[in-house]
């Protein structure tokens, strides 16, 4: 079965899931820009969880390209990953609307940990469909960087209970560490092509 279906099908979840995220901002009472200060918790945990998001599509986008086909396994994996992205907006509405309170920011933090795990499971079902000489194989060898990052996960989700801004920092500081497109799927993908 190509790929092209899955691709596209998992743009237009991220992308719905991207709208769903800006229709939560809702416009403040008043006309001055005092007004919105209060919008001001609201649109941080926006711009963090549209990071997020972004990072998700960009790096699914350059693993996919490493692939030429999939099958019934990994649709299932690909939407174990968009189920996970898609309550990415409960979250984030939930936690700006909050201020960042604990139990939100520990959820969002459940959240990202759940995605970063299928993410992983996909990249595994990928690997195990196109075998383990495969670019995408190559690419993540151990794949150090995504252990760390469920690792970091599992430490900020209860540091939100101690100190939440601790915990929010750790979520800014793994969405810098991926920010930039997996460089390992693309130096090897592309130098296949």
């Amino acid at each position: 079965m190509g790929k092209n279906r899955l691709e596209a099908f998992s743009d237009g979840v991220i992308a719905i899931i991207i709208t769903i995220m800006v229709l939560e901002m809702k416009a403040p009472h008043g006309s001055d820009l005092t007004a919105l200060r209060s919008l001001g918790p609201v649109f941080l945990s926006y711009v963090l969880s549209f990071i997020y998001v972004g990072i998700y599509w960009n790096n699914h986008h350059h693993m996919l390209h490493t692939m030429r086909h999939v099958n019934g396994p990994v649709l299932w994996a690909n939407l174990h990953l968009l189920f996970w992205l898609s309550l990415i907006p409960f979250v984030t509405g939930w936690m700006g609307e909050n201020h960042f309170a604990d139990w939100p920011v520990a959820l969002y933090g459940v959240v990202l940990l759940m995605s970063s795990i299928a993410y992983y499971i996909l990249s595994r079902v990928l690997i195990k469909l196109h075998g383990h000489d495969s670019a995408l194989a190559q690419a993540l060898g151990k794949d150090v960087k995504g252990k760390a990052s469920v690792a970091t996960y599992l430490v900020a989700i209860p540091l939100a209970f101690v100190n939440h801004w601790l915990s929010v920092g750790l979520y800014v500081l793994l969405a810098l560490v991926w920010l930039i497109p997996d460089r390992r799927i693309e130096k090897t993908s592309f130098n296949k092509d």
